[in-house]
C-alpha cells in the first residue's frame, strides 16, 4: 500500500461484487479478476465485508467460524492468492472482522445463553431481586 495522508479503501460486499464461476454469488476469484480495475481506480486497498463461515442471516455478520471461509466465496488457497495478487499491485487487503458478532448457531452462544438463564436477575444496585410476580393481562 502506498503511503498517503488519507488512504482510500474500496469496500467490497463479496456476494454482490463479481461472480467468477456463474453460480450467482460473488467470490474471491472475482475480486482477483478485478484487481487491475481496482488498481486503475487509484485505491490504496480493499476492505472485504465478512468472508467467514456464516448462515448469512445477517449479511455474513452472524459468524459461526472465525477460522473458516464461507465455501461459497472460495477456499483458503484462493484467499492467499488474493492477498498475494493485491500486494503485487500495491493494494492492501483488510477484513471486516467483527469479533462480537456471532451466530446463534454456535455452541458458545448457547452455552453462554443457558448459563445466563440459570442466574437470578440482578437489580440496579447489584443485589439479587425476586422475580416479578405474574400479573394477569387485563384490557
Amino acid at each position: 500500500m502506498k503511503p498517503s495522508a488519507s488512504p482510500v479503501l474500496y469496500h467490497i460486499y463479496l456476494r454482490s461484487f463479481f461472480d467468477s464461476d456463474g453460480d450467482g454469488v460473488g467470490d474471491l476469484q472475482g475480486v482477483i479478476d478485478k484487481l487491475d480495475y481496482l488498481q486503475w481506480l487509484g485505491v490504496d486497498g480493499i476492505l472485504l465485508s465478512p468472508v467467514f463461515e456464516s448462515p448469512l442471516s445477517d449479511f455474513g455478520y452472524d459468524i459461526t467460524n472465525l477460522r473458516g471461509l464461507n465455501p461459497e466465496y472460495g477456499d483458503m488457497a484462493t484467499f492467499v492468492s488474493l492477498v498475494k495478487e493485491a500486494k503485487s499491485r500495491g493494494l492492501a487487503v483488510m477484513l471486516d472482522f467483527v469479533a462480537n458478532h456471532t451466530s446463534t448457531n454456535t455452541p458458545g452462544f448457547w452455552k453462554a445463553a443457558k448459563a445466563r438463564m440459570r442466574q437470578k436477575p440482578i437489580g440496579m444496585c447489584g443485589r439479587r431481586r425476586a422475580p416479578m410476580a405474574r400479573r394477569p393481562i387485563t384490557g
